[in-house]
């Protein structure tokens, strides 16, 4: 799945190696957009940095608490948003490094900085005379004239501090230090357990003919994998970090088909060094006792508080919902996969591996689809610039310029400056897409550098991906899921591009988890756009634009599969809130038999659709933040679907309409409360039925 990956902005040290004066995040970057010069950043500059970093937030920050004069908006808020601008800029290119392109360097460095991150932040949010200071204002905050996006900023600064134990007595914030202590080395271990587990989990096969059903060029980049391995005359399969692999839909060889599922399924489970299992239950009993102190009965109670939906009950109710025509999908595409089987005497019952494969096959016969057709029409650098980029520019005016002289941490990378209708500068972009082997699995985009008006910075923002990199000398096509899942993180990237406030702490991304999919998920529309697709779906030899009668294809078979594609997606949202859902008297001890009670208790069918994470390998929620909120996903496609249907009701994609849910959402930040914001879009609030006629599962919708 798809996700965006947002930096904390606050890390910390006790007792730290002052940074060496050469280090390249001890002042601004000279480079356009204060972007990060990794030129000259090397891996051993990164722990020094953010240590002193740390140490100049630190007596800014007990120069606010100590000052002697009264509290106002300026020499309190504002002076708490300015300070700790070394450690901001050296995080930033940290967090992003570390997860897309990390070493024994910089895993060494994640390691001793995570305790310390922890104890920064409880030295700040535990701090009485600091808290004392954001009380009065929060108190009197009706009497101090503040403008919408000042107001909303107190409110955010005395909500924080609260959420972090500021209220919680002497004895039960030096319990709270060390369960935040302990959290974030569990969830450390989590992401360099998975990483391993996932790089060993790679499927080697002896012999090319048990790849059959593969492309050439897939086979070519197998073989090049495994001589990378120093595996010479052996292929190799790198996993994906979810559950569903995509050979899965190519390999003829049942046997090639298992292996590779199997290899996806166990993978970090296994009881050696890269099983996660004892990392999750600590992380499960961590957060529970986390949320107890704080005055929350389980972790789902207290993370839902701060989201769109308000309440753990909400997002349950919401999920249970879907459940019920989901199934019902499921149980009708079962039925019509087995019957593929059994037409060709296979021999055999359906099971997870032959999914993919079988669906494929299902799609050909009933739309006279197959997707290999539109790869030769999808060229990676062809779909960003003259697709996502142009629907940018049909919808919000943007044009883009490739910038080779902007330094990168990989050579993969691309780089382009961003510039408004009227040539005005707005921010660079950074495209990242290829798959290695030490980058964390999944896409996301990150910011370098946040808007923020106070700073006068503009933004710098990169989206990742994990696609699979050609063989030398091949184009770099890809499939439409690939396509959809490069306008998604161009959504996010849109949504810190038109970033337009003051503050820092309310910029951009910076929103609620259930929230921040929404623009991405919203930019997933125009990639089958009629002008959009035919500006950018051109086969890469000739040149000929995709045939109309392959997009009508696709266009018909958009619903088709959802019981798997919507299926896995639900199954993995019922598991995070399973998980984050239990009270402190019923912590479960076993990882496996945990998630096959919660599993069986939605009604779903997971024995042919398995969730799309397994507990084992789900990054999201044990080590990116996501944790008891990925139902956001699916709640998010519920609100932008609503928006979706506005456009459509408006004229579609228009200068005008562009404008309009660029001034209304994407350039809001967190100023203003979403509900407010997602009405003032569509006029009423979020409805579900679009989300299901969206998915092909609303029985009214034949």
């Amino acid at each position: 799945m798809r996700h965006v990956f947002l930096l904390a902005t606050v890390v910390a040290v006790i007792g730290f190696a002052p940074a060496q004066a050469e280090n390249p995040f001890a002042q601004r970057s000279s480079l356009p957009y204060q972007a990060p010069p990794f030129d000259k950043i090397r891996d051993g500059d990164y722990q020094p940095a953010i240590e002193q970093g740390i140490a100049e937030s630190l007596a800014e920050v007990r120069a606010i608490a100590d000052n002697p004069a009264a509290p106002t908006f300026d020499n309190t808020i504002v002076a708490m948003e300015r300070q700790g601008q070394m450690l901001a800029r050296a995080q930033a290119a940290f967090g992003q490094v570390a997860q897309a392109n990390t070493n024994p360097t910089l895993q060494a460095a994640q390691a001793v900085l995570a305790p310390k991150l922890a104890a920064y932040g409880d030295t700040i949010f535990l701090d009485p005379k600091l808290f004392a200071r954001v009380k009065n204002l929060y108190d009197r905050k009706a009497s101090l004239k503040l403008d919408a996006e000042q107001a909303m900023l107190v409110e955010e600064y005395y909500t924080n501090f609260v959420r972090a134990g500021a209220q919680l007595s002497a004895a039960d914030q030096t319990t709270l230090r060390d369960l935040n202590k302990q959290i974030s080395m569990a969830g450390i271990a989590f992401r360099q357990r998975l990483l391993a587990g996932t790089k060993a989990g790679a499927l080697v096969v002896d012999d090319p003919a048990k790849l059959a059903g593969m492309s050439a060029g897939e086979v070519q980049s197998a073989a090049r994998d495994a001589t990378e391995r120093k595996l010479p005359g052996k292929y190799l399969l790198p996993l994906q970090n979810t559950t569903g692999q995509p050979a899965l839909e190519a390999l003829s060889d049942r046997a090639t088909r298992k292996a590779l599922f199997d290899q996806s399924w166990t993978r970090t489970q296994k009881g050696d060094a890269n099983d996660t299992r004892a990392a999750i239950l600590q992380l499960i009993a961590l957060r529970t006792r986390k949320a107890n102190l704080l005055g929350y009965k389980t972790w789902a109670d207290y993370s839902l508080a701060e989201q769109m939906a308000k309440t753990a009950d909400t997002a349950r109710g919401f999920l249970d919902a879907l459940d019920a025509p989901t199934a019902a999908a499921q149980a009708a595409q079962v039925g019509e996969l087995q019957q593929a089987i059994d037409a060709e005497k296979g021999g055999f019952k359906l099971e997870p591996w032959d999914w993919e494969l079988y669906a494929e096959k299902v799609r050909k016969a009933k739309f006279d689809l197959d997707l290999n057709e539109t790869k030769p029409y999808l060229e990676i650098w062809n779909v960003l610039e003259n697709g996502i980029f142009y629907a940018a520019n049909q919808l919000y005016g943007l044009t883009f310029k490739r910038r080779s002289d902007i330094p990168t941490y990989h050579p993969d990378i691309r780089v382009y400056e961003v510039f408004e209708e009227n040539g005005k500068p707005l921010g660079l972009a950074y495209f990242d897409y290829w798959k290695r082997d030490n980058k964390s699995g999944g896409a996301w985009m990150n910011s370098f550098v946040r808007q923020a008006k106070i700073f006068g910075t503009k933004p710098v923002i990169s989206n990742t991906a994990n696609f699979t990199k050609p063989a030398a000398g091949q184009p770099g096509l890809v499939t439409f899921s690939d396509v959809r899942t490069m306008f998604h993180e161009f959504g996010h990237g849109l949504h810190g591009l038109f970033a337009n406030q003051t503050y820092p702490t309310l910029s951009g991304t910076a929103v609620a988890r259930d929230f921040v999919e929404f623009p991405s998920q919203f930019n997933e529309h125009w990639a089958l756009e009629p002008r959009v697709l035919a500006h950018y779906a051109h086969h890469y030899q000739t040149g000929a634009a995709m045939p109309q009668a392959l997009v009508d294809k696709i266009k018909r078979a958009e619903t088709f599969n959802q019981g798997y594609s919507f299926g896995e997606t639900l199954a993995a949202a019922q598991l995070d809130m399973a998980w984050h859902s239990v009270p402190a008297t019923a912590v479960p001890g076993d990882v496996d038999a945990f998630e096959a009670k919660a599993l069986g208790a939605t009604g779903l069918d997971v024995a042919h659709v398995p969730p799309r994470y397994r507990s084992s390998y789900f990054a999201h929620i044990w080590g990116s933040g996501y944790a008891a909120g990925y139902y956001a996903y699916l709640w998010t496609d519920m609100i932008q679907q609503n928006v979706y249907d506005w456009f459509v009701q408006h004229g579609g994609m228009t200068r005008a309409n562009g404008q309009r849910i660029r001034d209304l959402v994407l350039s809001r930040g967190h100023t203003e409360d979403y509900s407010v914001m997602f009405r003032a879009m569509t006029g009423h609030d979020p409805q579900v039925a679009p989300l299901l006629r969206k998915h092909g599962l609303d029985p009214k919708t034949p």
